[in-house]
This record gives structure tokens, C-alpha cells and sequence, in this order.
């Protein structure tokens, strides 16, 4: 999902540092991988780390404009942990992340929930050391020089050392007060098409401080999936004076201006307690969830020598409790004190709930060294399933395993887990807030938001069969919870639905889950949801354009479905994208018909088959191109009707039919090829935005596996990289990183509702995969063959050699370029034999 095609235009990320607009910035100093530890102090973090060094978090950091940034921070959580932590140096808006790897000055450390750049954060909590006579209340006040050279980024830990003494104030220009919300306020609405060179056209450079700080603040921060730990040294020389008193403390930042938030102090205790109502998608779709609110509790390991609150600049010293916009609180230490350690829980469902979270998570006693070791541990029990052999020699910035482990890691934040811990034993019922009915619940199953299923229905979710199948069948049982809370599937969910993207692509996750066994969830309810989605038009379906972004409309699923029910495609002169919309409808219905054969509708499946096929009702033959139709029949202008893509992306958007799409072409599948050839070799794909990621996959599928080989090399090495800039585009929750993670093991999901993987060409000579318990039996570990197994692909000089010539599953051969998911987790050794020139093997395609 980015904002480049649809009626939200490109924002130029504010402040933006000229002096960085190269492509890669560099490897440690300045924007790129972060640096290795600093010292002997910290070493002991990253013992034992195993696989977990090849994996940077800040790659997807950087990037000249929102579309072509990775949206990605270097955050510290768990996997599909429900808050984040990162280091802050932008405030985040709907556009803008909190971080920036181009930024100089770190304004805090930030709890966050926003899944994506252009989406909107909520319930976001900031808390930043500081070491001077006077509290710095305010975003800019706050900052604080650091190089590029004294940051640490893992999954499991930041570090990174702050310039106490820094002067002046920095970086309004990249706050959300500056940005008036940014592009688009409360998440609706077009922007203008000028691209913005920052607020008011201000240019800052960024300030490269070269030699020692006198005083120094140093930051290492963990965090488990409710809850953040921060450690805080106060560094100097004993002799230096400021001329002035100075004390160490921490500040926190409850609210933002327009939001009103709540504080609490409680000295005894040692405690800041609070929360605030901000959800910057407000804007967004039919739900109102009027009584949310973020909530935190931060407990400090030492005694509050003073306090107070502050609201704007103004601090009130020793007040206890207040509310207000930009409202936040402070604690100050003993002139003494070298170290602070705090632990901040939050909760959607109240201060006590933080509070629960934070004594189940990190209870009292508990050292920032076991936080770290968790964590670590959490993380490797993913990663370190998986070992790699046989890696291209190339430099840092294009190491293959580093891409590829840090696109796993990506991929295993999404969807978050957003239920709370009810008590200590894991087995016990968990609680969590619905912004769909305003309310809190208890479950013992886990709850999940965050969805972006127009990106991440294409291979995120397959991914998640391999690597999470534990979670796959909780994460359907949400998707079936919020059916029955709203009765509809989501579109993209950030708390509640937003009605960004098109389509009614729940469909096909769910078939995702039943094609590859799972079905620890209601089948028929599955079915009545998608059926929902096939047959039903959204309310005012007639009345309304359904444009992206379009605030305050009801559940947008299908919208056009009224004509695409009526004769088969979306009219153009009706609503928006409509000959998107039309593709995809196509699609769902291929996907929905899966679903009805899981329930033994038959007759339902047949018809949606057939309907499957309407996309053809907007090929036009002259042109060799699909096109848009107006109600009458007649053709639109052929760069209307496209959801982030157009005519040439588009025209390949029939992943449940490539056969049939081929028929459509003259001469066939040679005339599909050459058309596919023109594609790339005229500059038209754009992998920055999904539309495009099945595309180099037809060519196996039309008989020229070579020709995909050759393609998918191509977009692997100009796409992707191990920098801050190794990211062509948005991340969008997992999906950029599982186009790389199954490209480099040979094989990618075209039709993501079947269970087939299409044949590309394997990047490693050896991947060993020890998968999950389940991983075979659909998630569920007490069946038979539902213990972990490992699986070896193995693909000799595939360094050099980028063309299958050869294929085989356990010594059974394989001709053609299709392997079932079955096959593949059933596998103990999948063999590629490879070639350094073009084969024969495959040329018959999918038939």
C-alpha cells in the first residue's frame, strides 16, 4: 500500500537532509547498517545471538520520499508483539514514522502502534532522558545530537549514545504540529499533487558533530510485547561543570496538541501513569470508537527526588495529576545518580491492565539483562530455525543473508497480537479492547489488528503457514470475530476498519489458511463471510465513488459490486478504480469458491468459478491491454481505473487463471511473453508496489522458467539491499520482505488461494528449515506428523547459476514449475539442479 497512485499524492518527507539523497547511504558512520556494540559495557547484550547478526533493523529507514522509504524504525519487540518500541526522531503522522535514518537528533523513545507509513498511530506513549537544570518539555526542546556510529540496532536490543549538552531546539519541522496532521488529516481526503520540500519549504542539512561528548547519555532499550525496558547512564567527567545545577531526569510525553490525555504520579510507588485518546485514522470508515484510549504505567528503579507535570512549556513543579493537550510529566533523580532504569507497560484496556502487564511482563526484580535474553530468545526461536549455505561473495551492503533474515524478521511483526495478559499462566483467558464495538473482552484465544490485506494477502500470509503455523489459525478466527461484530470481513484494520485499498481480499487469506490445511475455525462461518462479500454490495453502493480516502462511508467491501454483478464488470463512470476493482473482484470470487468447496458447496463454487472469469470482460483486444469500461460498454481512457498501478501491471493482475489470461493474447502464450518482455525491458515495473510481485512468475507458468529466472535476479538485486535504503518501497507489513524470503528459496505463491508455488530461481546453494510444529497438520501439534520438521533445499552453485535445469522433491522428479504446499512441507529435501545458461526444463508451464 503507498499513496502514489491513489488520490493521496506524494509527501516529501519534511526536513529531509540533502547531504543524504544518495542512493545507499553508507555502512556505519552515516545513514546504512548500524554500528557493531561500542564497548566492553554492552558486549554481554549480544552474546549467543546466533543468526540474529545478520538481521538489521534499520534497513527500510531511509528514503527520499513516503513511497519510496521502507516505513520501517528499528524497533524492539517480540514477535507480533502488540507495541513496539523506537527511538524517536520525527513525530509519526499518516506518512511520516517516528524514525528517520537521515535524522541527527533523537527526541525520545517511543512506544508505538502504527503499522505502516500511511497509516495513522494511536495510543502512543514517549519518554526521553535529560540532564539539565530545567525540564525540556516540548518535541523540539527535546533533542539530542548522536552519531551514527554510536547505534546499535538488533531485534532484541537499541543502543546509542546522546550528546547531553546539546543546544537550541531542533527539528519542529518534523513534527505533526508542523505537518498540520500531514497530507491527510484524521486519514481522509486528497492532498495536493506539489511535492513538499518540508513545512513551509525549509531545507535542514544534517549537523555532523565530529569528537567527544563532555557529557554523555547513554540509552539501551528492550521491550516484550506489552511492555519496554529502558536502562539510562549518566556519563562525565567528575571535574566538568555547566555552570549551572543540573539534574538527571526523564520526561514523559502523555499527549500531542488536540488530544487530551491524562497524567498520574505516584512518588511512593515510583510510578507515571496515564494515557491519551489520539488515533490519527479518526477520519476512516463507519466505526467510532469514542471511549479508546492508549494507557501506561512507567516504574522507575530510582526514588523521585521532585516531579511535576507540563502542559505546552509550561511546567507546574510537584503537581501529582493533571489533563490537557500536549500534556506531559516528568521525575528527577539525585544529582548522583549514573544510572535509571524504567519500565514502561501499556495496555488498550486501562491504566490497571498496564499495570497487570507490566508485573506478568517485567515484574520488580527482573534485570534488563533477562528482558534482553527473552527477547533474543523469542526471536530465535523463529530465525534461528533456519541456516544458509552457500552465499553470493559480495559487500556488506548487498549481503543476501542479511536481506533475507531481516526480511523474516519483518515479516513476524504482522499481523500484532493485541490481547493483554489476564495473569501469569499462559493458558489462561486474555483480554483485549475492540474499537469495533467500543468495548473489552476476555478470550482465550489471541486477538489481531493490524491488517493490510490488499499487501500482505499476495505472500505475507503464506509465509505465515511456514514460519508462524501456530498463529494462522487464531489470526482466521479474528478475521471471523470481526465479521460477526461488523458483518464484514476487513479491508485494512488499524483498531477498526479504515476502508483503505480495494477489495475484499479476507476472501483469499482465508482460503489461503483452508487450501493448506488449516481449519481450526468455523468453516461455515468462513463461508457465509465470503459469500457475504461475493453477493452483497456495500450500503449506498450507487451513491457513493468509494474513492481512497473517502471519509465517513459505511464497510466499503465490493463497492462496484452492483455492476459487476449486473454484467460483469465495474463500471469506470460509476466508481473509482473500477477496472482494478474488476481484477480483484475476480480474483475474490476464485477465492470465495475455494471456500465453498471446504463446505461442500458445490453448486456456489461452480458459479463463482464461472464468474471468476469476468476478468476478461475487460480485455481489450485491440489493444492487448485491460482497460476500463464505462456502464455502456464502451472503453475509458486507458490510464483511469487503477489502484497504485496502471494498464501494464494490471493487464498481468489474473493470479487464478493464467492460462486464460494467455488465451486472451494473440498467438497465445508467445504473445503473453512478449508482452511480459515489453513490460520490463520499457521500464514499466515497478516493485515498489505489490501489483507487480507475481509478475516474473507468469513467465514460468507460460512455459519460459528461464526468462522468470532471469527477471527475478534482476528485481532481487535492484530492489533490495542491507542498508537503511534496501527497501524500493513500503514494506506494508511483510509483504516487500516475503517477496525476497521465498524468491531466495526458488519459489513464490502466485495465486496466494491455492495451495501452488510457482518455480523461480533459489538464491542459496543450502537452506535448512526446522518448521514449526503444525507446520504440516494445519497449525494443530497433537495430530500425527504434527511435530517439527526439517527440511533441506538444496541448489548447488545457485551462487552463479540462476536457471533450474532440473528439479526433484525426495528423489521424485518434477517437469514442471508448480510445487504444492503439501509437497513442500511433507519434503526432507527439495534438490534444484542448477544451470549457468537457459534450459528446456519447465517450458510446458502450468499444464
Amino acid at each position: 500500500m503507498k499513496a502514489t497512485v491513489r488520490s493521496v499524492a506524494w509527501y516529501f518527507v519534511a526536513g529531509l537532509q540533502s547531504c543524504h539523497a544518495m542512493a545507499y547511504p553508507s555502512w556505519t558512520d552515516e545513514p546504512g547498517k548500524a554500528a557493531q556494540p561500542r564497548d566492553d559495557s554492552s558486549s554481554t547484550y549480544h552474546a549467543n545471538a546466533g543468526v540474529l547478526q545478520y538481521v538489521n533493523p534499520k534497513i527500510g529507514t531511509y528514503g527520499i520520499s513516503p513511497n519510496d522509504n521502507g516505513g520501517m524504525i528499528p524497533s524492539v519487540s517480540v514477535p507480533f508483539g502488540m507495541t513496539r518500541w523506537t527511538p524517536q526522531t520525527r513525530e509519526n503522522f499518516i506518512s511520516q514514522v517516528p524514525y528517520h535514518d537521515a535524522d541527527a537528533f533523537i527526541h525520545g523513545f517511543q512506544a508505538t502502534h502504527q503499522p505502516a507509513i500511511w497509516m495513522g498511530e494511536l495510543g502512543q506513549v514517549v519518554l526521553t532522558p535529560g540532564w539539565a537544570q530545567e525540564v525540556k518539555p516540548l518535541f523540539e526542546q527535546r533533542a539530542m545530537a548522536f552519531r551514527k556510529g554510536d547505534e546499535v540496532s538488533t531485534p532484541y536490543v537499541y543502543e546509542v549514545l546522546l550528546d547531553a549538552d546539546t543546544s537550541g531546539e531542533h527539528d519542529w519541522d518534523l513534527t505533526e504540529q508542523a505537518a498540520g496532521e500531514g497530507p491527510v488529516p484524521g486519514g481522509a481526503g486528497s492532498a495536493s499533487d506539489d511535492v513538499r520540500n518540508g513545512a513551509n519549504g525549509r531545507v535542514r542539512k544534517r549537523d555532523v558533530y565530529e569528537g567527544s561528548y563532555t557529557r554523555n547519555i547513554q540509552v539501551a532499550m528492550s521491550a516484550s510485547a506489552h511492555t519496554g525496558y529502558l536502562r539510562v547512564d549518566f556519563n562525565g567527567d567528575e571535574d566538568y561543570s555547566t555552570g549551572e545545577p543540573t539534574q538527571p531526569y526523564m520526561f514523559i510525553q502523555v499527549s500531542r496538541q488536540n488530544w487530551t490525555g491524562r497524567v498520574q504520579i505516584d512518588p511512593k510507588r515510583r510510578e507515571i501513569s496515564g494515557s491519551n485518546p489520539q488515533r490519527q485514522d479518526y477520519r476512516l470508515g463507519p466505526d467510532r470508537p469514542d471511549s479508546f484510549r492508549g494507557y501506561f504505567v512507567s516504574r522507575f528503579s530510582e526514588p523521585f527526588e521532585s516531579y511535576g507535570i507540563s502542559i505546552g512549556a509550561h511546567i507546574s513543579e510537584g503537581t501529582k495529576s493533571a489533563s490537557g493537550e500536549l500534556l506531559g510529566a516528568y521525575a528527577k533523580f539525585r544529582a548522583n545518580v549514573k544510572r535509571v532504569e524504567v519500565r514502561t507497560a501499556v495496555s488498550f484496556v486501562s491504566v490497571e491492565q498496564a499495570r497487570k502487564n507490566l508485573d506478568i511482563e517485567s515484574p520488580d526484580g527482573t534485570s534488563f539483562e533477562d528482558t534482553i535474553e527473552n527477547t533474543k530468545s523469542a526471536w530465535l526461536e523463529k530465525l534461528g530455525r533456519i541456516t544458509i549455505e552457500g552465499v553470493n561473495s559480495t559487500d556488506q551492503e548487498h549481503d543476501p543473508r542479511t536481506i533475507w533474515y531481516t526480511g523474516l524478521f519483518h515479516a513476524l511483526q504482522y499481523p500484532s497480537d493485541f490481547s493483554e495478559p489476564a495473569s501469569e499462566n499462559l493458558n489462561c483467558a486474555r483480554t483485549f479492547y475492540s474499537g469495533y464495538t467500543d468495548s473489552v473482552h476476555e478470550t482465550n484465544d489471541s486477538y489481531y489488528q493490524s491488517w493490510s490485506i490488499w499487501d500482505t494477502y499476495r505472500a505475507e500470509h503464506s509465509l505465515l503457514t511456514f514460519f508462524a503455523p501456530e498463529r494462522v489459525n487464531g489470526m482466521m478466527r479474528t478475521l471471523l470475530q470481526i465479521f460477526d461484530w461488523t458483518g464484514r470481513l476487513p479491508m485494512w484494520a488499524n483498531m477498526v476498519e479504515t476502508n483503505i485499498m480495494i477489495a475484499t481480499n479476507a476472501d483469499a487469506v482465508l482460503a489461503n489458511a483452508i487450501s493448506r490445511g488449516f481449519r481450526s475455525f468455523d468453516l461455515q462461518k468462513a463461508w457465509a463471510a465470503v459469500r457475504k462479500d461475493a453477493y452483497e454490495p456495500p450500503e449506498n453502493d450507487t451513491q457513493l465513488l468509494y474513492y481512497d480516502r473517502e471519509p465517513d462511508t459505511p464497510y466499503e467491501a465490493r463497492a462496484g459490486l452492483t455492476s459487476y454483478m449486473d454484467h460483469g464488470w465495474v463500471d469506470n463512470d460509476g466508481w473509482s478504480e473500477s477496472a482494478s476493482r474488476t481484477l480483484d473482484y475476480a480474483f475474490n470470487d476464485a477465492a470465495c469458491a475455494i471456500v465453498a468447496r471446504a463446505v461442500s458447496e458445490v453448486d456456489e463454487a461452480n458459479a463463482l468459478e464461472k464468474r471468476a472469469k469476468n476478468y476478461a470482460t475487460i480485455w481489450d483486444a485491440e489493444t492487448q491491454f485491460m482497460r476500463a469500461r464505462n456502464k455502456n460498454g464502451s472503453w475509458a481512457n486507458d490510464t483511469w481505473g487503477w489502484t497504485e498501478g496502471d494498464k501494464w501491471v494490471y493487464t498481468f493482475d489474473v493470479l487464478h487463471d493464467v492460462d486464460g489470461l494467455a488465451e486472451l493474447f494473440t498467438s497465445g502464450r508467445q504473445g503473453m511473453k512478449a508482452k511480459l518482455d515489453e513490460h520490463f525491458d520499457g521500464g514499466h515495473n515497478m516493485h515498489s508496489n505489490e501489483p507487480s510481485h507475481h509478475v516474473p512468475y507468469l513467465y514460468s507458468l507460460i512455459g519460459y522458467p528461464s526468462a522468470a529466472a532471469e527477471r527475478i535476479r534482476d528485481i532481487a538485486w535492484d530492489n533490495y539491499n542491507a542498508t537503511s535504503a534496501g527497501l524500493s518501497g513500503n514494506e506494508d507489513l511483510g509483504q516487500m520482505s516475503a517477496w525476497y524470503v521465498f524468491s531466495a528459496l526458488g519459489f513464490y505463491p502466485v495465486n496466494p488461494a491455492g495451495d501452488e508455488y510457482v518455480v523461480g530461481s533459489p538464491f542459496f546453494e543450502k537452506v535448512t528449515l526446522k518448521l514449526p510444529a503444525g507446520v504440516a497438520t494445519g497449525g494443530e501439534v497433537d495430530l500425527t506428523d504434527g511435530g517439527e520438521r526439517t527440511l533441506v533445499i538444496k541448489a548447488p552453485g545457485a551462487m552463479a547459476k540462476p536457471y533450474v535445469k532440473g528439479l526433484s522433491i525426495d528423489g521424485r522428479l518434477i517437469d514442471q514449475p508448480i510445487l504444492r504446499h503439501a509437497e513442500i512441507v511433507g519434503a526432507r529435501l527439495i534438490q534444484f539442479d542448477m544451470s549457468d545458461s537457459p534450459t528446456e526444463w519447465g517450458e510446458e508451464g502450468e499444464l
